[in-house]
């Protein structure tokens, strides 16, 4: 979260000897001679080579290296890894601390892939076993491996269907002409078109009519992917690496049906983290409340307009003067904030804050330890490298230093103590690209760049009225007897804190171990790179211009300069991309020692590949536009469809600029059906919180409800896609990928396995026509047959703001509370309903999963996971049921739609009932849910 502000690179130093991307395309790269094949040795799992330099150097942004080696393994039936690396084993290589390997092998006999190789010049291709048909090949163009530069090139099909190589805001499926896709994680507010983002995601699904397979380059260093048509060689197609580092390190996964690339890409680089079934309640937040009493009044709002809301959140206005691990006195003081988080506990309310990663350089407590501790990351003279945040001049954590993760969960115990600090329930983590945004390149004078830094904090006051049934630090009298400002915070002087001054504090504990000589399986970097000028300029657009990125050290612009040298001996030009994703491991494991066992709620900014199997991801600061809330969908399907991440959402009503009413409501029904719900806006816009309008109120009651009728359904969904990686929310290809008009689609969307969200994307429209694949559907609300014949779009008519479309898969039972409720305690009591849309056989089957919704390893016996199937008028339940733990709610009712009029008409004379207008016949039941059952429905 920032507020936007102009991009200045001024007085930056400049490197000689820079040669622009575009310019080499077909001039000095095309002189690079590649590499010969020798020595390959062949085993049951794969094979390896030894690389050698073809020809003359061409050093055209680095040293060639002239000895490499090749290592393919067949690592599964449907996944092949390939790699290219130095031979000394000294090159810059993902840490398995951040993105863990597979030992895993099978035999290339036994593997859907198949991997060939051309000796001299070197190439390989990647191959369908069955078929022959060519997946993946390196032969377009040379292999260039050089000290700061490397490329790969692979041919692709004409009119490709790409998907992924996150993050960005661009269509679902990727452009094919003259698009380059950068991956350098930067603070991007706005979340603008055509730019690098907040995450690095260097994985893509390719859809064909002939199947789908996935391709992960396993590379954190910033790169240019791009894809166009190589009009040198008849317009052929292409998709082009281009890296400032790091080795080769591919792995191709099977598929063959985009649900099982997906599957195949979790396996290795994690399934989503299971969440609280809390969490996917309604979430409400903003950066600009003034005081507790503002965020205390948000909540009983909410309660009197009757819309639930599950959990607060607090943006950065909470701190002392942006200050990370501290209360603002005067505003948010303990005494208070204690009063108010237990007033939301006792009404099975929750609570959440943000913590940044940067540490105000200011005399107080957080930043004494943290260098007594030495967990920050240092300068090459050994002193702390200091940038400028919300609070002024910061230092950050050094994530690779042996005491950071001490460091940071020490922090997480005394300032989050359930008995004497903020008892949060889950956390926000942002800032973490690292964003560094006051302070231009080089950032050589930060106390200069922190004025204004923190921002004036707003007036301070007693509680203007009382709230009725809240504390007496709500009330208008305020506690009788009692300081309304914490003595303990409210003693520390603002004047001994001044940002623009350095700090009185003992350094000597800070220690940047010396490096030792670079030698063979060190894997830290090769010796002499400028780690601040390479000479290739990735797209980067955090720089003033693109061609910054290399003289003028744009790379470093707005972040931590890359030639900052961790204590482990790693480069910060090698690892930025992954320091958001450190950040969330660090932070998971110190929310599981304050809270052991207990889920971790964790929302953050930057990711990288594999985040998604410890954190959730919200999709940035957008903009209170239709534009965005178009755009939300697209990273909606692809964090959650592709990268592996369980929850994902949008600020809904949008983030930065005023929302309109029409926009809210629209965006109030759609932001319920992603997996991650939360209305967020920014300091200085207009409030947004649902009730402010009647249409935004009444669109949010109703998505709500049938969001909260829905969790146990989609809470399914989610533990399934914990388990074997399928998808909770997912694209309508990825259910029927035959349709090639699906391939497209960014606009509607399955959440969970049966329901198709269809939402008005217009403003001003009151209809949107969707696309229906050859199947059955049947309308939420009527529960009409809607038939799809792949052809004809379907449009839905009159749909006022407050009313999303939504269409119901046929052959897919859908489990649902009977009731909504207010919060997802009293929500977890109400009884089931199931909804069994026929399928054209006049079947439909289902699963339902049910735990304790908390923990992350259940007790013995303390599961629910059954299945439902659905045929000839007789329901059947089976599977596993919870012998142990709270009462299990029955089913009550079962709702089967698309049955034909006769069938409608016996079941009617059994006592079945048909609600007038919709094409559904209801019948009530008594189903335990702690047996296996057959009933005649």
């Amino acid at each position: 979260m920032r507020l936007w502000g102009s991009l200045s690179l001024p007085a930056l130093v400049s490197a000689a000897g820079i040669i622009a991307r575009e310019d080499t395309s077909n001039n000095a790269l095309e002189k690079c001679p590649g590499y010969t094949a020798s020595n390959v040795q062949t085993t049951d799992s794969g094979l390896t080579a030894e690389l050698t330099l073809a020809g003359t150097a061409c050093n055209v942004y680095g040293e060639d290296l002239k000895d490499l080696i090749l290592q393919v393994t067949y690592e599964t039936d449907n996944r092949l890894h390939v790699k290219i690396q130095d031979a000394g084993n000294q090159v810059y290589q993902v840490p398995e601390s951040v993105f863990a390997r597979s030992s895993a092998k099978t035999t290339a006999s036994a593997s859907h892939l198949q991997f060939a190789h051309t000796a001299s010049p070197f190439s390989f291709k990647v191959t369908r076993r069955d078929t022959g048909e060519v997946l993946f090949d390196t032969s377009a163009a040379s292999l260039v491996f050089e000290s700061q530069y490397l490329r790969l090139r692979t041919a692709l099909p004409s009119d490709p269907y790409l998907y992924g190589l996150g993050e960005h805001s661009d269509p679902f499926r990727l452009n094919t002409t003259a698009y380059i896709r950068t991956l350098w994680n930067q603070d991007s507010f706005g979340i603008p078109n055509g730019a690098n983002l907040y995450g690095a995601h260097p994985f893509y699904l390719e859809q064909r009519a002939t199947g789908a397979h996935g391709v992960l380059f396993l590379n954190s260093n910033g790169m240019d992917i791009m894809i166009d048509q190589d009009t040198a060689n008849s317009g052929r197609q292409y998709l082009e690496y281009n890296t400032l580092g790091g080795v080769l390190d591919f792995y191709f996964f099977a598929g063959p049906s985009p649900v099982e690339v997906s599957r195949q890409y979790g396996a290795l680089a994690g399934t989503p983290a299971m969440q609280p079934y809390w969490g996917l309640g309604f979430h409400n937040c903003r950066y600009g409340y003034q005081d507790a009493f503002d965020v205390a009044e948000v909540v009983y709002n909410y309660s009197a307009a009757g819309i639930p809301l599950e959990t607060m959140w607090t943006d950065i206005d909470y701190m002392d003067r942006r200050r990370v691990f501290s209360l603002d006195p005067e505003r948010y003081p303990l005494e208070t904030m204690r009063a108010f988080v237990s007033h939301l506990h006792e009404r099975d309310q929750h609570y959440v804050v943000m913590v940044d990663p940067a540490v105000a350089y200011q005399d107080y407590p957080p930043l004494h330890r943290g260098i007594e501790q030495n967990a920050f990351l240092l300068r090459a003279n050994g002193s702390a490298w200091v940038g400028v945040v919300w609070p002024g001049v910061t230092v950050f954590p050094d994530w690779f230093a042996e005491t950071a993760d001490t460091y940071w969960t020490n922090e997480f115990k005394l300032f989050f103590d359930r008995d004497a600090g903020l008892d949060i329930d889950a956390l926000w983590i942002d800032m973490n690209e690292p964003s560094n945004f006051p302070c231009n390149f080089p950032c050589d004078d930060p106390y200069a760049a922190a004025k204004g830094y923190p921002p004036p904090a707003p007036p301070v006051r007693a509680p203007p009225r009382s709230l009725p049934g809240w504390p007496c630090q709500f009330q208008a009298g305020g506690c009788t007897g009692k300081r309304s400002i914490d003595a303990a915070t409210a003693a520390i002087p603002v004047e001994a804190t001044n940002p623009n001054v350095p700090p009185a504090v003992d350094t000597g504990s800070l220690i940047l171990p010396a490096r030792a000589a670079a030698a063979a399986g060190d894997q830290k970097g090769l010796p002499d790179r400028d780690l601040l000028y390479p000479k290739y300029a990735i797209h980067n657009k955090a720089a003033y211009q693109d061609d910054w990125n290399a003289a003028h050290g744009g790379i470093s612009n707005h972040t931590i300069n890359t030639d900052v040298m961790h204590q482990n001996g790693l480069a910060m030009y090698d690892t930025h991309n992954m320091y958001g994703s450190l950040m969330s491991i660090a932070s998971r494991e110190a929310m599981l020692a304050r809270r052991p066992g207990l889920r971790p709620l964790i929302i953050t900014r930057s990711t990288f590949a594999g985040a998604g199997a410890k954190v959730g991801h919200w999709l940035g600061d957008n903009l209170s536009t239709w534009q965005k809330y178009r755009e939300s969908i697209r990273g909606l399907l692809a964090f959650s469809a592709l990268f592996q991440f369980g929850m994902v959402g949008s600020d809904v009503c949008g983030f930065a600029g005023n929302t309109t009413e029409e926009l809210c409501a629209r965006w109030a029904a759609l932001g319920a059906f992603s997996s991650f719900y939360r209305n967020h806006n920014e300091y200085g816009a207009a409030g947004q919180e649902f009730y402010r309008w009647p249409s935004v109120a009444t669109a949010a009651r109703k998505a709500i409800d049938i969001r909260y009728r829905l969790m146990d359904y989609f809470y399914t969904a989610m533990r399934r896609a914990s388990v074997d990686g399928t998808p909770s929310i997912a694209p309508v290809f990825f259910h029927y990928p035959d349709d090639r008009a699906a391939w497209p689609l960014d606009l509607q969307y399955f959440y969970g396995p049966g329901v198709m969200v269809a939402p008005v994307v217009d403003e001003g429209a009151t209809a949107v026509s969707v696309h229906l694949p050859r199947d059955r559907f049947y309308d939420w609300y009527t529960h009409k047959l809607v038939r799809g014949d792949g052809r004809t779009p379907h449009t839905f008519s009159a749909v006022d703001v407050t009313t999303i479309p939504l269409l119901i898969r046929a052959g897919v039972v859908i489990p649902l509370r009977a009731r909504s409720a207010n919060t997802t305690t009293e929500l977890r009591r109400q009884d089931f309903e199931l909804l069994v849309p026929l399928d054209e056989r006049g079947a439909a089957a289902g699963e339902l999963y049910m735990d304790d919704g908390v923990s992350v390893e259940q007790a013995a016996g303390a599961v629910t996971d059954v299945t439902f199937a659905y045929e000839g008028g007789v329901l059947r339940v089976n599977g596993t049921f919870a012998t142990v733990g709270e009462q299990l709610p029955r089913i009550t009712k079962v709702t089967v739609l698309g049955e034909d009029c006769k069938t409608r008409r016996a079941a009617a004379a059994r006592g079945s009932s048909s609600e007038e207008g919709k094409g559904s016949r209801s019948t009530k039941v008594d189903i335990s849910l702690t047996e296996a059952s057959s009933t005649k429905i």
